[in-house]
Order: structure tokens, then C-alpha cells, then sequence
């Protein structure tokens, strides 16, 4: 009998699943989207990054080539301004995290109570996005000049150096990119820690756990998937902006970033391979950066 019921397992044919032509079909859209505006400019801005200067051309003229040596010559001519791209990132980023975070913690977890509380907080964090981004970082320049009331009355009172000035200083570029990017840090922020379950934190307590400890060892981990979305929300955007860092808005001669050298050499050197090889360079950077972030912070399944 047990011979025969395998026998006649054995003989049932196995059912194999055939793949859909109507998912596929869904996906292509998808698919078309990606490689006509991502894959395809991609391609081209590799292309363009190992272009040389062509022999007969005139300024700005360039043949297809496989001129490596473009990324050797911008590291060495822009080496300052990539690490200052990265080094006012990461600062405004952790600026950002520090102040964020407090905001976030109190509208998602101590505002609970208050539904009406919370969602003015939520619009108070959301209303910058209403207002121009060039607007908001035009507004903090005149703030920051040396002609505004702010500065003036703090150069008055002597709490500021008579010849001290603000604008144009690696202070304002932070400073600009901290205020832009801290919603992009606060919403994936608000968003974990409205989840918390906060029986944890009152366990936590019960079991003789002071307040730091019980912040360290349960909030924090359990908002870590907020920290690490807010993280690469902010730190990937500033690392390539061009407009805080800009002489037109909070920036300097001395304040440059990869985006206003990108910028420059586009639209003003005409100089297309060297400004090609700093983009590659730049997101090459970042996706190394960000998956080592990723790894080491063991949230792996964001990406």
C-alpha cells in the first residue's frame, strides 16, 4: 500500500507556473521610463566624460574618445572642492539629524494626545516646500549680510568683531544647507516614531532603566530605519548642490562645491568632459558612501 501511494505521487504531474504576459506588459512603461530618462543620459554623460578636445575644433568642441585621463585631471585640479562637498554635507546632516530629531520625537510620540497639535506641527515642518527653494536661500542671504538688522545690532551690542561678517563663509553654506534639507530629515523621522509602540519605553522604565538608557537602547534603535532614510535624504542632495555654496547666494571664492565646479565648466568653460567626469565621480562617491552607511548601520533591506 505505502509502495503503491508512492507510485501514484510519483506519476502526478508537477504543475509548473507559466510567467504572465500581462505583468510583463505592466512592467514595460516602467521599464521604457528608466532607460529613456536614466539610462540613456547616463550613457551619454559616461560618453561625454571620455571626450577630447577636438584637433580642428574651437572652444567647446569635443570628439568621442576613450580619454581617461579626464578624471585624473579634475581630481587633481577640484580635489578641495570634492572634499568640501562631502565635509558640508556631512555636517549639515548631522546638524540636521541633531534637530530634527527633537521635533520629530515630540510630534510623533509626545503630541499623540493632541491630534490638532499634531498636524499644525506636521504643516509647520512641510510649509518651507510652499515657498521657492532659491526664495528661501535668497532670504537668508540678505539675513546674513552685513548690511542686515541682525548683524548690525549684534556688531552693536559687541557681541560681534566690528569687521566680523557671516555671508560668504563656510558657517552660511552650512548653516543654508542645514535650514533646506532638515523637512527631508525630520518627515522619515516623524514617520518611524509615529510607530513607536510606546508600551516599550514604559517597560523600559519598569525595568529601572533611566531615561538615557532607555532612549539609547529602545528609541533609537527602533527610529533607526527613520535615521537612516532622513540620513540619505539629506546627505545625497547636499553633496550636490550648487546654489547655498553659490557667490550669488550664501557662498564664496572659498566656499566652492562640486556642483557650482560642475556648473561652471558646463555653462561657462564649456569645458563638457571635465564637468561629465566630476558628475561621475560625484555619484560614483555617494553610491559608495551610501552602501557602506547602509551596511554598517544593518538596515540592508532600505535599498
Amino acid at each position: 500500500m505505502a509502495f503503491a501511494a508512492f507510485a501514484t505521487t510519483e506519476a502526478q504531474p508537477q504543475v509548473t507556473r507559466r510567467k504572465s504576459p500581462i505583468a510583463l506588459l505592466l512592467l514595460l512603461p516602467g521599464i521604457l521610463y528608466l532607460v529613456l530618462f536614466f539610462l540613456t543620459p547616463l550613457i551619454s554623460l559616461i560618453l561625454t566624460s571620455l571626450q577630447a578636445p577636438s584637433e580642428f575644433g574651437d572652444i567647446g568642441v569635443y570628439d568621442y574618445a576613450f580619454n581617461w585621463q579626464n578624471y585624473v585631471a579634475v581630481v587633481e585640479a577640484y580635489w578641495p572642492h570634492i572634499l568640501r562637498s562631502f565635509g558640508y554635507a556631512l555636517l549639515a546632516t548631522v546638524f540636521a539629524l541633531l534637530f530634527s530629531y527633537p521635533i520629530a520625537y515630540f510630534i510623533g510620540v509626545k503630541a499623540r494626545r493632541w491630534p490638532l497639535l499634531q498636524s499644525l506641527m506636521l504643516v509647520l515642518v512641510i510649509a518651507p516646500f510652499f515657498i521657492s527653494f532659491l526664495l528661501r536661500t535668497l532670504a537668508w542671504k540678505q539675513i546674513l549680510s552685513d548690511e542686515s538688522l541682525i548683524i548690525t545690532s549684534l556688531k552693536a551690542l559687541s557681541l560681534l568683531a566690528p569687521d566680523a561678517y557671516f555671508a560668504g563663509t563656510p558657517f552660511a553654506v552650512v548653516f543654508g544647507l542645514t535650514y533646506n534639507f532638515i523637512p527631508f530629515m525630520t518627515l522619515p523621522l516623524y514617520t518611524a516614531l509615529e510607530r513607536l509602540d510606546t508600551r516599550y519605553l514604559e517597560a523600559g522604565s519598569d525595568l529601572y532603566a533611566n531615561p538615557f538608557t532607555v532612549f539609547r537602547k529602545v528609541t533609537i534603535p527602533l527610529s533607526m530605519p527613520g535615521i537612516v532614510a532622513g540620513t540619505l535624504l539629506t546627505f545625497i542632495p547636499a553633496a550636490g548642490d550648487y546654489i547655498n555654496a553659490s557667490r550669488d547666494f550664501l557662498g564664496g571664492p572659498d566656499t566652492q562645491m562640486m556642483g557650482n565646479v560642475i556648473e561652471a565648466n558646463f555653462l561657462v568653460l564649456l569645458n563638457y568632459p571635465a564637468a561629465a567626469a566630476l558628475s561621475i565621480i560625484l555619484m560614483a562617491a555617494i553610491l559608495v558612501l551610501v552602501g557602506v552607511y547602509v551596511k554598517r548601520s544593518g538596515t540592508e533591506d532600505l535599498l
